[in-house]
């Protein structure tokens, strides 16, 4: 039983299934208590699951972990921390992202929503996650209502955990079918002293699953905010923010992992002759995963010469020519974690006079930026931001800019950098004024984007120049994740 064999640091190739009720009997797992129930065995080769397990998948994840680096007993001090932020009596509620479709039935690849990822470890569509803190002592209930087994669906659709491994792998103290959540709802809402919750989209899909979802009564379901008419509902995401802001060891771990894998691909990707943006592309995304990552972390950026002035550029379908400079901002992602790297270097090797100097005054800055990561230095984001604005400017009115006016807006038009962890852009909304912490992870990126205008110096004109790494803030000195990427003008050129 993986609850309580986790729990008790030991180590199973089997998973159990329970056989019939008796009373709990509680051992100490580090976190709370965790109920040991009677299971038959079953040989975890015989059963197939929505996702990776260590009995099916040695060469993927140790024993004890849920996710690649993350153990069950981690998840447990995840939704321990989450109920110690509740009311006596609260209850937050967490919704699975739904599939996104192309067109018809063509799907995109699946990617958990990270709030429910972060407190479940489980990465199947159409579930829902409860938190149910007690009304007379410090202790919750851990609900998860999945999809129930299907021969017939998991034989198009692939395999699925079921209700019993949401007990038996996944550590719910109660499971049950998804499509049976509505009445229980109605009972665990009608409980609550409050409900804590973001799942109501904006937007909709037509699964049946997503519509119970939905602020818009439908002729399936009430939907979930009929069950939430009468209760008191608060949002969940700033509870969630603080809870993944500072990041655990495993999950700094991981990040590392994706960013030398991706560092590693960039590095060799530089020292190769590439014509077409394309190649260039499909050749990061194929090493990121032959370096052990698992898949893309977003869409790569790879633009070469004027390309490079559109932040976001990710049509990828040009030439790319000697003379100028190629632009990529891509990374892989492991265990869900991401990692953000931005590289630019000659597409012939070997710096101009103007692409070096405006190159070196990016990189000087980011090692400036970089050094500043450290809580002892109490810096926030946006105070290293005006850090690098000060140096860019410095040094660019040093290679003959006028600066005069909004100069600066228009050659470094975005911040110097974001949070991340399991999204690129970790922790939405979390304000960037405050001083940063050790174990947060952030980008460094400046960057310099000339327009071929005679407002420009004529030799700096059409540059696009942008340097990142995913660091992570230390206490006394920031570890940058990604250093495997090259970036010294001579290790750039091979």
């Amino acid at each position: 039983m993986r609850h309580g064999l986790c729990a008790l640091g030991r180590t199973s190739r089997s998973i159990t299934r329970r056989s019939r009720p008796i009373p709990n009997r509680w051992v100490a797992n580090g976190h709370r208590a965790v109920a040991l129930r009677s299971y038959a065995s079953v040989a975890a080769a015989d059963l197939q699951f929505g996702q990776p397990v260590h009995e099916t998948h040695p060469h993927l994840l140790k024993a004890g972990e849920i996710t690649p680096g993350i153990t069950a007993s981690e998840y447990a001090q995840r939704r321990s921390n989450l109920a110690s932020k509740l009311p006596k009596n609260g209850v937050a509620i967490l919704a699975a992202a739904d599939v996104k479709y192309r067109s018809g039935v063509v799907f995109y690849d699946y990617h958990q929503e990270s709030n429910f990822f972060y407190l479940t470890g489980f990465n199947e569509p159409e579930a829902v996650a409860i938190i149910a803190k007690s009304a007379t002592y410090d202790d919750h209930i851990f609900h998860l209502f999945v999809r129930p087994k299907s021969p017939k669906d998991e034989q198009w659709e692939g395999s699925r955990s079921g209700t019993q491994a949401a007990l038996d792998v996944f550590n719910a103290d109660e499971s049950g079918d998804i499509n049976d959540i509505e009445r229980h709802l109605y009972q665990i809402v009608g409980d609550a002293s409050e409900v804590y919750t973001d799942a109501l989209p904006s937007n909709p899909s037509t699964s049946a699953f997503a519509r119970l979802f939905s602020s818009r009564p439908s002729s399936v379901t009430d939907g979930l905010s009929r069950i939430l008419e009468k209760a008191k509902v608060t949002p969940l995401k700033s509870i969630m923010n603080d809870l993944r802001n500072i990041k655990s060891d495993a999950e700094i771990a991981n990040m590392r992992k994706a960013g030398q894998a991706s560092g590693r691909a960039f590095t060799e990707a530089m020292r190769q002759a590439w014509t077409l943006e394309k190649d260039l592309t499909a050749y990061l995304e194929y090493m990121f995963k032959r370096k052990g990552c698992e898949t893309s972390a977003y869409v790569p950026v790879v633009a070469g010469g004027q390309n490079a002035s559109q932040i976001h550029y990710v049509r990828n379908d040009d030439v790319l020519v000697d003379g100028h400079l190629v632009l990529a901002d891509a990374g892989g992602e492991y265990g869900n974690y991401i990692t953000d790297i931005t590289r630019t270097w000659p597409i012939e090797p070997i710096f101009n006079s103007p692409q070096e100097d405006l190159y070196n005054a990016v990189l000087s800055t980011q090692r400036t930026c970089i050094s500043l990561c450290r809580a002892s230095a109490a810096n926030s984001l946006d105070k290293i931001h005006q850090i690098a604005e000060k140096t860019l400017k410095d040094s660019l009115m040093g290679l003959g800019f006028d600066m005069s006016g909004k100069a600066l807006q228009t050659l470094f038009p975005h911040h110097l950098g974001h949070y991340i962890g399991l999204d690129v852009h970790d922790t939405p909304g979390q304000s960037r004024k405050a001083p940063l912490q050790a174990g947060q992870c952030v980008t460094v990126e400046p960057g310099l984007y000339i327009p071929d205008t005679d407002r420009w110096p004529k030799a700096f004109r059409g540059m696009g120049i942008r340097i990142e790494d995913s660091v992570c803030v230390g206490e006394e000195h920031p570890f940058v994740l990604t250093t495997e990427a090259v970036k010294e003008t001579r290790a750039c050129l091979g």
